[in-house]
């Protein structure tokens, strides 16, 4: 039996799937008996819409001819002529345009209907609104049609813009710039003989303005012109639009690829900073330098102090994705969680990463300190309550299995110690009351990896764990304790205060407390 999918369209009438589905004998049928042609979805999307989606001409006519309302936009502000121009209808669009539909009409982002048929390279549909005179305006993101055409190599339509549009000379350079510019770094029309070319083409354009690039010098080098088309890019569509930096990150790639590291790690580093100053989600690039870093590690390549300069970073990150994540809208909510949760694991790579890495000199450390010491404070949480210092602990904290997992591995002693260093509160509890020391004392290799496990011992208890704190199910770290090799060594660093003992006294004997102790003294009895 053949697999379909399946779609559910909120608000959809039986019109509405008829038209797009492309059944005109029901769509007749259920006209005929009345039914409303101009009902909308959820998402204020009418049956027009659905046939003017999947090109059918015939439904389109027939809904326009009884009443069918081409001005209805849908929740994104966009038209009829919109989406038929962007799936390449051309007949539909012809139709449209011949019965009054705006083609000059603006979405909620700016775009017209040529935004989106340059945007898709439909060279006849972007042919047919220029014929009927649709403006060259610029979208919210200050891309006119033909930037965008150019942005994503759809030469042909670049080509039939400029020679049929009226834009002023410096715009018909730009585009051809950035045409050869995109040629350059996309990785799915790479080409960099027609990035000469367009190159080429401006710089004729432009009859030798000062400060054009001499391109027969860098013809044979391609490096340079890959150069030259990043920047091209990143001048001509701003610093701040969110399709620069993508080619960057793709040509940093290639390096790492080609295990040219010290370029790829410039580039990216660019690209985040560039993505970090529009206020967007870097999670997934910060993931991409923990990669490489462990990379460059496991080969025992020499690593910079760009490892700091990545960690301060992600410690913004982690600062904004906890923004997000508590201002989210409902929709929203579980993507801006996981990306939160993702940072939090990320940054805990990249403390792991650094503290293998050796520092220039003292005021490197002190900067690498200063970062971690910047997130501690922020108390950054895994869904089950975790702090970083009970992740620094678990065998059970997830590591990223591309390269990171090389290099990067919990419990982790160094981890847990540059965490005490910059201050991680060591009797901290996750959502069970668990402290990270009654997670540590249930790690399942006590024999095999005992350095690990007596080093993150040693160095909770010093840095003042309770060994008699209790959890929820009133355990302590003790009576958790998995193994004789954890219980040996939690009872040889077992340090019981008078104050603990007194606690604990309270507790067992009933003892009323509340009201009559300080009320530091209550949470301090509580836990006992």
């Amino acid at each position: 039996e053949k697999n379909t999918c399946v779609y559910v369209i909120d608000g959809a009438t039986a019109l509405w799937c008829a038209a797009g589905a492309g059944h005109f004998e029901v769509v007749r049928l259920l006209v005929a008996h009345g039914a409303n042609v101009n009902h909308t979805t959820v998402t204020n999307s009418t049956p027009l819409r659905a046939a003017c989606f999947d090109g059918r001409l015939d439904i389109v006519r027939f809904l326009v001819e009884h009443a069918a309302d081409m001005a209805i936009t849908n929740k994104y502000n966009n038209t009829c002529l919109m989406i038929a121009a962007y799936k390449g209808h051309g007949e539909v669009v012809r139709f449209l345009l011949e019965r009054g539909a705006d083609p000059d009409a603006r979405a909620h982002c700016g775009a017209t209907a040529l935004h989106f048929a340059a945007d898709a390279g439909h060279l006849a549909v972007v042919a047919e609104l220029v014929r009927r005179h649709a403006v060259m305006a610029a979208n919210g993101h200050g891309m006119t049609p033909l930037k965008v055409a150019a942005e994503s190599c759809k030469e042909d339509v670049v080509e039939l813009l400029l020679e049929h549009g009226t834009c002023e000379p410096a715009r018909r350079v730009e585009a051809l710039e950035l045409l050869g510019a995109s040629f350059a770094n996309d990785r799915e029309n790479y080409d960099i003989g027609k990035t000469y070319h367009y190159l080429r083409a401006a710089m004729d354009e432009r009859r030798r303005h000062a400060g054009v690039v001499p391109l027969e010098a860098i013809r044979a080098d391609r490096d340079a012109l890959h150069m030259e088309g990043l920047m091209i890019r990143e001048r001509i569509l701003g610093p701040d639009s969110a399709d620069v930096s993508h080619p960057i990150i793709y040509r940093g790639a290639v390096y790492a690829d080609n295990m040219e590291f010290e370029r790829c790690i410039q580039l990216w580093l660019h690209a985040l900073r560039l993505r970090q100053r529009g206020q967007r989600n870097t999670h997934k690039d910060l993931l991409r330098f923990a990669q490489v870093f462990s990379q460059m590690l496991h080969l025992k390549e020499r690593l910079s102090a760009d490892v700091e300069q990545v960690l301060g970073c992600s410690a913004l990150e982690i600062s904004r994705s906890m923004a997000r994540a508590q201002s989210a809208p409902e929709g929203e909510l579980a993507q801006a969680a996981d990306n939160y949760e993702s940072n939090v694991f990320t940054f805990l790579y990249l403390a792991c990463i650094a503290t293998k890495t050796p520092c220039g000199d003292d005021r490197e450390r002190a900067r690498i300190n200063k970062h971690v010491y910047d997130v501690v404070r922020l108390d950054p949480r895994a869904r089950d309550g975790a702090t970083l210092l009970h992740l620094a602990i678990s065998s059970s904290t997830p590591v990223d299995d591309f390269h990171t997992n090389d290099v990067c591995g919990f419990p982790n002693a160094q981890v847990t110690k540059l965490l005490l260093d910059c201050g991680a509160r060591v009797d901290a509890v996750d959502h069970e009351g668990n402290t990270p020391l009654h997670v540590i004392v249930q790690y399942n290799r006590p024999i095999s990896d005992f350095l690990t496990l007596h080093a993150i011992i040693i160095s909770l208890v010093e840095a003042g764990a309770h060994t008699d704190r209790t959890n929820k199910q009133k355990k302590t770290p003790l009576d958790k304790s998995t193994t004789g090799v954890s219980e040996i060594l939690l009872k040889t660093q077992m340090k019981m205060s008078l104050k603990c003992l007194a606690a604990r006294a309270v507790r067992r004997h009933r003892i009323t407390y509340r009201n009559q102790i300080p009320a530091s003294l209550e949470e301090f009895v509580e836990f006992h």
